[in-house]
């Protein structure tokens, strides 16, 4: 067995489930039948009592009687007349009806087997069960009520062989007709799992490509299909991409880490190099050293938030918001970042006091200097920088505006992709992922990043979050 093929396997099981579930269902048909048939029997017999019960009545005389019906006939009785149904005299699917007095004399009707019938009593609204000779019959009487309808029994008959032909024959058919199922589903079944697996040759070949040649590109083509091979083909081929991306996501990693790191290793460098220039008092050391202190630990949370930033794009993990002074974040970012002067850059600021903001510090701090690094990287010699924060009780603006290179219209929609480079030229100092990282941060917060160039006159980045007037940090 385990030498076989999947299709064998599938096959050889899903004939072997068929055949029990044919022989299952023989056995199904011969226990069942005959009781259902049974009881359909004995249904039938009550039901045709009753509809006959009703169909008697009793008049003192003729003159109130309706004697044109066709279906009627009226026999003396006593001292007046009954009306009883002409259908008394033939059987209705082999169900017997007549009409008894007390001491079981027949007054109308027919019954197979009046004299063995006799021996038993009437028994109102109740089956009972007799033979004739090796015939078994089932018996139903009725106790008529009503004025002038004293002293009579209805009593219908009908044998429990009732429907037995039709039965047997339905029994023939059905050796007939299973056999040849069974045959044409186990050839259908082995066609359709044939042609069901023939794409698992084709993901297993497109693996062992990807496998030989280490070519992640290559894609398992099998057409159009929504069936369970074709979700598994897609399956892999979303696994194969997004390994793709993985290892270019890995290829971008170095240059991405030093461009993440640049910032805070020029602040610091710049204080290390002011400080052993020349002699300083006490006060101006300690400041230095507590600016190297905060762009030391910058560093460390900007190592932790390339790795945060590839989780939030991930959706792996959730980052906590919380209400923060965001006007004293951008004040201390801005002022940070004056000091790195590349290129003779100047930074101002002009920043709104008290603004609050509920969202995550760190990836909005990620953010801003992402946007101040990009403005830096691409400014012209001597050139400003202005950093704004402003509020209003529908949004909070921020945006960051130079006077560099600016952005050309084509690349104006591209530059918020991951890894894109608007210049490549300048493919050590690009964009590549800080943008997509600060796009990233803007839809995690819900707001909205826009860009406004023109080549040779610089750039302006807006962000826009939606503002909550429900916080406030102008109180100390």
């Amino acid at each position: 067995m385990k030498r076989l093929s999947i299709r064998a396997k599938i096959t050889f099981w899903f004939t072997a489930a068929l055949l029990l579930m044919v022989l299952f269902s023989y056995v199904i048909l011969l226990s069942v039948s005959n009781q259902i048939l049974q009881k359909t029997i004995r249904d039938n017999l009550i039901e045709t009592v009753e509809n006959n019960y009703n169909e008697v009545r009793y008049y003192p005389n003729l003159d109130n009687a309706d004697q044109n019906k066709d279906a009627s006939r009226f026999l003396a009785f006593e001292k007046g007349y009954l009306e009883v149904d002409s259908d008394f005299l033939h059987e209705v699917n082999q169900v017997y009806t007549a009409l008894y007095d007390e001491d079981q004399t027949l007054i109308y009707g027919e019954n197979p087997i009046s004299k063995v019938s006799t021996e038993l009593d009437f028994a109102d609204s109740r089956i009972q069960r007799i033979k004739d000779g090796r015939e078994l019959y089932y018996i139903f009487d009725r106790k008529l009520t009503g004025e002038g309808l004293e002293g009579l029994w209805m009593r219908g008959v009908v044998a429990s062989t009732q429907g037995t032909s039709q039965m047997n024959r339905i029994l023939q058919l059905s050796l007939i007709i299973l056999p040849l199922f069974f045959l044409l589903a186990s050839v259908g079944g082995y066609v359709v799992v044939r042609h069901t697996l023939k794409p698992i040759r084709e993901i297993s070949e497109t693996a062992a490509k990807i496998g030989r040649e280490n070519d992640l590109k290559q894609r398992i083509r099998l057409g159009s299909g929504k069936d369970e091979l074709h979700q598994l083909a897609d399956t892999f081929n979303d696994t194969f991409e997004k390994l793709d991306q993985a290892f270019e996501t890995q290829r971008q990693f170095i240059s991405d880490a030093s461009h993440e790191l640049r910032t805070p290793m020029t602040v610091i460098r710049a204080q290390c190099e002011a400080a052993l220039e020349q002699p300083q008092t006490p006060e101006a050391y300690e400041k230095a050293l507590q600016v190297i202190q905060r762009q030391s630990g910058k560093m460390s949370r900007l190592i932790n938030g390339m790795l945060d930033f590839t989780r939030l794009e991930a959706g792996t993990e959730k980052y906590q918001k919380e209400a923060f002074n965001f006007s004293a974040m951008a004040a201390s970012i801005a002022s940070d970042m004056a000091l790195i002067k590349d290129k003779g850059i100047t930074l101002s600021a002009d920043i709104q006091e008290g603004i609050a903001f509920c969202g995550n510090a760190e990836l909005l701090s990620r953010l801003l200097i992402n946007l101040i690094s990009n403005a830096y990287r691409y400014g012209k010699e001597n050139g400003h920088i202005l950093v704004c924060l402003q509020a209003n009780e529908q949004e909070i603006l921020l945006s960051v505006a130079d006077n560099g290179i600016g952005i050309a219209p084509e690349d104006q929609e591209k530059i918020f992709g991951r890894f894109y480079q608007a210049d490549p030229s300048r493919a050590g100092e690009g964009i590549g992922l800080g943008l997509a990282i600060a796009a990233e941060i803007v839809q995690f917060h819900g707001g909205s990043i826009r860009v406004e160039s023109m080549p040779g006159k610089g750039s302006t980045f807006y962000v826009m979050f939606p503002s909550d007037p429900s916080q406030d940090f102008k109180k100390p």
